[in-house]
């Protein structure tokens, strides 16, 4: 159920983006944490580089996070990322903590960023359907710092 809004999109579209917002926001969360065990966990003979951009990455994660919030809130709608709605609901593999290396750790990384990066990227076109450029704008946003943190990672890579 939302709350009222005067922002002049319909009821249904705002149901529908807040539903997108929070399903994006779950594996955003996940990701966070994700980076900051790969932050905490990494070991190779570059340590602390990786220890530091995971960082990084981490707090661009962070700040998108809360700008997603409270675009759902602005909305009329609720924020929905409890730590069980975040394991209950993830698109993403969970961390096993097995591969601690640091090439395996970005290799990692790099697969979720991009998982979530593109995902992210088909929510543009869905907001921009939904006559809501503001979302898509702010779904712009976080997959152009996605895709910058994933081209950081893939240069370690290749």
């Amino acid at each position: 159920m939302l709350r009222h809004t005067r922002i002049g999109l319909s009821e249904a579209h705002r149901t529908t983006l807040t539903a997108l917002l929070n399903e994006d926001l779950v594996m955003m969360t996940d990701l966070y944490l994700q980076t900051k065990l790969s932050h905490w966990n990494v070991i190779g003979p570059h340590f602390i580089a990786y220890h530091e951009l995971f960082d990084d990455i981490a707090d661009h994660v962070l700040e998108a996070i809360d700008t997603m919030a409270e675009r759902v809130t602005a909305l009329g709608g609720a924020v929905n990322t409890s730590v069980q709605t975040v394991a209950g609901t993830t698109q993403l593999s969970a961390w096993s903590g097995e591969h601690r290396q640091d090439r395996a750790v970005i290799a990692r990384l790099a697969d979720l960023i991009g998982q979530v990066g593109n995902a992210i990227r088909s929510g543009i076109d869905q907001a921009a359907e939904l006559e809501d450029a503001d979302t898509a704008d702010l779904f712009t946003e976080v997959s152009r710092q996605l895709d910058k943190d994933l081209w950081f990672l893939e240069a370690h890579i290749d």
